[in-house]
């Protein structure tokens, strides 16, 4: 073994993480749900919702022969709901194509819909003990400081590099250890901000550190503008206290998940009430606006203005009313999981 993977293997025999959920009765499946959970989310956000997911889908046939709606209503508030479609995508798949069994190919692995070339060394490394490399951003963290990689990591050039150098440190032995291992260093020492040098196992050989320039590595990506949407949601209430949800298009935001009707402006949501309405200052008049708030996502950020209105949904509509005992149990994108446990506060104060 290099002297880097020696020293990171030292430290997480006595210091790393041995008692996360999936690494207790560890299968391809379990660490699979696991990597896909915890692309670009901590740990500790993903644990409660492994937790709950493995309860309701124990093993891969479960959640290949489930409904995706119940899919992403386990995965409701954690966000990149793709990560859920194309879980429950490629477990019908495997279910498919691989009589139920997951692959043990690299090829096959990551053909699958939602893993790329790390995850998929991640799976192999850590369940099937297959050396494979992974480069992970905790990974691309550790690596890029330890040798002082000037460049943004997703550069291509720059990422290929670090691949290279992600292949050399890998040792051919405990492999699966070191994989775990240097994601943990990188998740709870070598973070992104306040990064505790002091108790690194490869401090002395540190680059950026002998460099006295950690926080500068890795370099970020070069800034761009996010831009600005709108969007009007509608909170449409009937007499029987029930609100009007609607499932998203697959495709596009939110994709899969239930929320209440979207429009651009008040005018065209006056119109979709009412087609026949000639002039809709009166009609704009009657609904109930309330604050507006941002939502981000990675590449824009869209601002929400909620509106509030008592009214039966026209019959051309496509969605349905749901009490909100019955909406929590929907797959919700969180600014509207929100907003339906703002409006039941209202209700019940007002009795």
């Amino acid at each position: 073994m290099n002297e880097f993977s020696d020293k990171l293997l030292q430290w997480f025999d006595h210091s790393g993480r041995h008692d996360l959920p999936w690494q207790q009765q560890q299968t391809p499946y379990r660490v699979w749900v696991s990597e896909i959970m915890l692309q670009q989310t901590q740990v500790k956000t993903v644990i409660p919702y492994y937790q709950r997911f493995m309860e309701r889908f124990p093993d891969l046939a479960t959640l290949a022969q489930a409904e995706q709606e119940d899919v992403l209503a386990h995965w409701s508030g954690l966000g990149y709901y793709a990560r859920g479609r194309n879980l429950h995508k490629a477990a019908q798949i495997i279910q498919q194509q691989h009589h139920g069994v997951f692959p043990t190919e690299f090829d096959e692995v990551v053909a699958l819909p939602g893993i790329g070339r790390s995850t998929a060394g991640a799976i192999l490394s850590m369940a099937l003990k297959q050396r494979f490399v992974i480069l992970d951003g905790n990974v691309k963290r550790v690596l890029s400081r330890f040798l002082a990689v000037a460049g943004w990591p997703g550069n291509k050039r720059i990422e290929n590099h670090l691949w290279q150098v992600a292949e050399d440190f890998t040792p051919h032995e405990r492999f699966d250890d070191y994989t775990q291992a240097i994601m943990d260093l990188g998740a709870t020492l070598c973070t992104r901000s306040k990064p505790n040098c002091q108790a690194c196992p490869v401090q002395a050989n540190c680059m950026a550190f002998k460099l006295n320039r950690v926080k500068e590595f890795p370099f970020s990506k070069p800034k761009k503008v996010k831009p600005i949407k709108q969007a009007k949601l509608l909170m449409l209430i009937n007499n029987q206290q029930q609100v009007w949800l609607e499932q998203r298009p697959q495709k596009g935001i939110w994709g899969g998940l239930w929320s209440l009707p979207q429009f651009e402006t008040d005018e065209a949501l006056v119109a979709a009430l009412n087609p026949s309405v000639k002039t809709h200052s009166e009609a704009v008049s009657s609904l109930v606006k309330w604050k507006a708030f941002r939502h981000t996502f990675s590449h824009y950020h869209l601002d929400i203005e909620p509106v509030k209105l008592v009214q039966e949904a026209p019959a051309d509509w496509q969605g349905q009313w749901h009490t909100f005992t019955q909406a929590e149990s929907l797959g919700l994108p969180a600014p509207v999981k929100l907003l339906l446990s703002q409006l039941e506060s209202e209700y019940v104060k007002n009795g």
